[in-house]
């Protein structure tokens, strides 16, 4: 079987790796495709050198763009690509452009399409992302949830069962594989941090660092919080100007980027972690380490339910009241079940013994008679 495997932003490698890697175990031809997405070394290279990902069969570089732009470049790219790759099976993953631009190309183009991380709904229509997961999977062969919610989701919206498979959670499969590498990095004493004196945040939607008045309430909080907790800010291409603008407050200490397994290694020490990334929630809920959450919804509504995560939203006197809570009382720590370090693995079954193309029900088919 020949599979595509596509990435094309920093929070998709970690989840197509291990898929790569469960798919060439057993006998697969696996074709990863870069598009290209992030293209800043900060938010690329490393990640590849971090995770040992092999260099990209094809490189697409696509850069950035309005969402149309971004998407359509994408198209244009992949399209041209699939013909002369012809592969069975095109694996996306997440919620980024890329992903909704390769599945489209895909569906039309006739190969069988799986999508990892299906299911995921944050009821927030106003995230492009998540207009991306609903696009990518109504286009689905495959449906590959990492939660029991998430097959809720997919049940509620029509879709067959044999097109929804729980899985489990790929991030967590790469978490679990780089966690003793990653404590042995010596970030902490690069950053001249002590284990659980310190919180870790990121920032990167643009709900978030886009609008200045928005930036400047979340510093705002921020600054109070450090009052009780330092805090490290590893910036985000994203975010870099907007906070050269407005200037951080005392307390709160801005680092460049950090790649995966420094980044790893900064969350598994920290006492607690401020956030707006999806990815963040679910590995601090796999490390045991409490996360406030800088949103109003979640698609992974798992990591509240069951993990160390919880929401504040971005209104600045609730965020610190949050996390005064949280410190006082942290979370105790559970890991959702199959969340357990091989998820990829089960993909990789369900792929290999799916059928093809010609042999299986398509995503608009009724379902086939007993």
């Amino acid at each position: 079987m020949r599979v595509v495997c596509v990435a094309g932003a920093r929070p998709n490698y970690m989840k197509i790796k291990p898929v790569m890697d469960a798919l060439e175990r057993r006998g697969a031809e696996v074709v990863l495709v870069h598009t290209g997405q992030h293209y800043d070394p900060a938010m690329n290279d490393v990640f590849f050198a971090d995770l040992g990902i092999r260099a990209p069969d094809r490189f697409l570089g696509v850069g950035s763009g309005t969402h149309a732009e971004q998407t359509g470049r994408v198209m244009t790219a992949f399209e041209p690509l699939l013909n002369e790759v012809s592969p069975d099976v095109v694996v996306v993953v997440g919620d980024i452009n890329s992903t909704l631009a390769c599945a489209l190309v895909t569906a039309k183009a006739g190969p069988l399409l799986a999508h990892v991380e299906a299911g995921l709904r944050s009821r927030d229509w106003s995230m492009p992302e998540e207009v991306n997961r609903v696009a990518t999977d109504r286009v689905s062969d495959y449906l590959l949830a990492p939660s029991p919610d998430a097959v809720e989701n997919l049940r509620a919206e029509g879709y067959r069962d044999d097109q929804i498979h729980l899985v489990g959670n790929v991030m967590i499969d790469t978490l679990l594989a780089n966690l003793d590498r990653a404590r042995k990095v010596g970030a902490l004493d690069r950053y001249g941090l002590t284990r659980g004196e310190y919180g870790l945040v990121t920032l990167h939607r643009p709900a978030n660092v886009d609008d200045p008045e928005v930036l400047a309430g979340l510093l705002k909080a921020l600054g109070e919080i450090a009052a009780r907790c330092p805090l490290v800010l590893p910036v985000h291409p994203r975010a870099a100007g907007r906070l050269a603008e407005i200037g951080v407050p005392g307390g709160v200490r801005l680092v460049p980027a950090a790649g995966y397994l420094d980044f790893i290694a900064l969350q598994e020490a920290a006492r607690l972690v401020l956030t707006d990334s999806g990815g963040v929630q679910e590995e601090t809920t796999a490390l045991g380490v409490p996360c406030v959450t800088l949103r109003d919804n979640t698609e992974r509504p798992i990591t509240v339910e069951q993990g160390t995560n919880v929401l504040a939203g971005r209104e600045p006197e609730r965020i610190v009241s949050t996390v005064h809570r949280v410190l006082d009382a942290p979370p105790v720590p559970r890991r959702p079940e199959l969340w357990d370090g091989r998820a990829s693995d089960r993909i990789a079954e369900v792929l290999l013994e799916g059928g093809t193309a010609r042999t299986r029900p398509r995503p608009t088919d009724r379902t086939l008679p007993l």
